[in-house]
């Protein structure tokens, strides 16, 4: 099989590149990382290099692109389905892929106010109108979920809609947005796993600043 390289932003900013990165990291996915740091306020052009939209994440596979974080995770679903990416049940496969569509297309309120930030020492912000009713949803949806199944993450296992929501375990973290035990349980799990880890201490390690995305 050809290798699998992941295209990612910084670390410490990028959420939409850490999703994949941390789903196939986690799963035990093989795959060669390049990090291409942004380059503010003009964007770097080396993404237009490697991305038909200019943004990344993209998955390069031989020939083929695939870019967007959950067409990602879904594409490597598919090339290593003993990897458990998503749940067998068919039931809890379409619960899993509909709120991690509804992540996907939400949320842009909490996402505008607190940008994701690994290094960002924990402190509470003024919150725009909506932000306290996006966190209010994610809390329900991760509440219904881990009580179905038991935890520690969403669907039990790691999987891939505990990926699309890490960099929300981010925004709630270190933006002091919630109180609740059971979230703060979610919380802890995703932050206690290897993937986790050695993401943020990437992330640490950089040397970029980017002012738009220190809130």
């Amino acid at each position: 099989m050809d290798k699998l390289t992941l295209y990612i932003g910084n670390k410490n900013y990028s959420s939409w590149s850490f999703r994949p990165w941390i789903a196939m990291e986690a799963a035990g996915i093989p795959f060669e990382e390049i990090l291409i740091p942004f380059d503010f306020p003009a964007g770097n052009p080396r993404f237009r290099e490697i991305s038909p939209t200019g943004r990344v994440p993209v998955l390069r596979h031989g020939n083929l692109q695939v870019w967007e974080s959950l067409s990602i995770i879904e594409y490597v679903s598919e090339l290593y389905p003993e990897a458990g990416l998503w749940p067998n049940d068919r039931a809890q496969r379409a619960a899993a892929r509909s709120v991690s569509m509804e992540m996907l297309s939400s949320f842009r309120a909490l996402r505008g106010a607190c940008p994701m930030n690994i290094r960002r020492e924990r402190a509470k912000i003024a919150l725009p109108d909506g932000v306290m009713d996006d966190v209010a949803r994610i809390e329900t949806i991760w509440r219904e979920m881990r009580a179905a199944s038991g935890g520690p993450f969403l669907f039990g296992a790691f999987s891939a809609v505990d990926a699309m929501f890490a960099p929300v375990v981010n925004r709630f973290d270190v933006y002091d947005l919630v109180t609740a035990s059971d979230t703060l349980s979610y919380i802890a799990a995703v932050k206690a796993h290897p993937a986790w880890l050695k993401w943020e201490a990437a992330a640490r390690a950089e040397p970029w600043i980017v002012p738009e995305d220190e809130a």
